[in-house]
């Protein structure tokens, strides 16, 4: 049996890997109402490819993906939380509109590029504006987690990969090496 690098395991689950044009490249932003059918289309065709790659690899901290990374440049991507009871997330045309100062650094794994894990700061609390099927924009915040998932997906639609996003001279390491750690995401009870 050989062995296959976890990228290729993704390759082949659909994903679109590292180097791609379309991950470089803004996502087209959806007209809603208007383009309704077109983005439900997309979301199904999201929560497909998350079911896929979900039964090939467990996620505990919950897990995203964006419309690029499945070959599609539009504004889509959806999250599951890290507590597989709670709704998945639908982020249709995703902007963050504010962000707090407050930050920490975690190690981040993206499905494009699987075979490594990098530290990455982001905020402790993002607020995001999306469009609804209907039109209507919607304003949530998220906080530690789930805002750092949903920050990553939200990276995708504007073509920028985690890595942008590490400390100058912050290498992503190796996924096996990252393994060796055993380092959860770990935020205060506060």
């Amino acid at each position: 049996m050989i062995d296959v690098r976890p990228s290729q395991r993704m390759r082949d689950l659909g994903v679109v890997q590292d180097g791609a044009g379309i991950l470089a490249t803004p996502a087209r932003t959806f007209d809603l109402p208007t383009e309704r059918e077109e983005a439900e289309r997309i979301v199904d065709e999201l929560f497909a490819a998350m079911e896929r790659v979900g039964q090939a690899h467990p996620f505990a901290k919950g897990m995203g993906i964006a419309a690029p990374q499945i070959g599609i440049g539009r504004a889509a991507a959806v999250v599951q939380p890290p507590t597989p009871e709670a709704p998945a997330v639908i982020l249709l045309n995703p902007r963050i509109t504010a962000a707090s100062e407050e930050t920490d650094e975690q190690y981040e794994g993206c499905l494009s590029f699987f075979d490594v894990r990098g530290m990455v700061p982001r905020p402790l609390r993002i607020t995001v504006e999306t469009t609804a099927l209907n039109g209507e924009t919607v304003s949530t915040t998220y906080e530690r987690g789930l805002a750092r998932l949903i920050h990553h997906e939200i990276d995708h639609l504007d073509g920028l990969l985690y890595t942008a996003r590490m400390r100058p001279g912050v290498e992503p390491i190796p996924v096996e090496e990252y393994r060796q750690t055993g380092r959860t995401w770990e935020y205060d009870a506060s």
